[in-house]
């Protein structure tokens, strides 16, 4: 499933990630009679109280390793290779096909989303978001923006999906990058902002040629003097 973002004059596609294990899902089934649908959702949800994120993922479905959730009266429902959008489609087709419902309305969202954010930024960390989707952009806004040692063209960007990794190095200099499939972030991306070249140099203890005569200056002086 795609949702299209416009940009300018340009229209993103952003491809909806695929539900991994580990994930933590809030599943919601609601009906026209809402008693009918009490069975069909966890006790601790039906709750008008104010719930934070911390309590929301005790209470929600986590995604096993062999990418399943135990749902109420359905029982096992997989989600291998399912997207938020098609495991709602999957669980209403079968509440109405089933005969549990006949006007079922599913809501299903992950809960535990997080990305990693290193290297020269002013605030490295994990952080978590409940939208569903943010971008690149956003994403280093919560890290407080790169420093001014950040390597704006060669961000690296390391993505894992259904056991695959794939790395690759973005410049978010070049308008390019908001058309490229990593201009969304998907729940557990990494970044990292390299350092520049000036940074690269104050890191070691030769880092110009000034600093290469100094030392070599104060090799001679040292010398001189033992010889004496």
């Amino acid at each position: 499933m795609q949702d299209a973002t416009s940009v300018g004059a340009n229209t993103i596609n952003y491809q909806f990630a695929n539900i991994q294990p580990n994930d933590i899902l809030k599943i919601t089934v609601e009906s026209l009679v809402p008693e009918a649908a009490i069975a069909y959702n966890k006790a601790s949800m039906q709750s008008v109280q104010p719930q934070n994120i911390q309590v929301l993922q005790l209470d929600g479905y986590l995604v096993s390793s062999e990418n399943t959730i135990t749902f109420p009266v359905l029982g096992e429902l997989s989600t291998a290779g399912k997207t938020s959008k098609e495991l709602e489609d999957a669980i209403k087709n079968q509440l109405i096909s089933g005969g549990h419902l006949s006007d079922a309305t599913v809501n299903v969202r992950l809960i535990n989303a997080k990305v990693t954010i290193l290297g020269e930024v002013n605030k490295p960390g994990t952080y978590s978001f409940t939208e569903q989707n943010i971008t690149i952009l956003q994403a280093l806004g919560y890290a407080g923006d790169l420093t001014i040692n950040g390597k704006r063209n060669d961000i690296l960007l390391t993505r894992e999906a259904d056991g695959m990794r794939k790395v690759t190095h973005i410049d978010i200099t070049s308008a390019a990058f908001m058309n490229s499939e990593f201009y969304f972030i998907k729940p557990n991306d990494v970044i990292v902002v390299n350092p520049n070249n000036p940074r690269v140099k104050n890191a070691g203890f030769i880092g110009n040629v000034g600093t290469v005569l100094t030392i070599a200056s104060l090799a001679l002086s040292v010398t001189i003097l033992l010889t004496r």
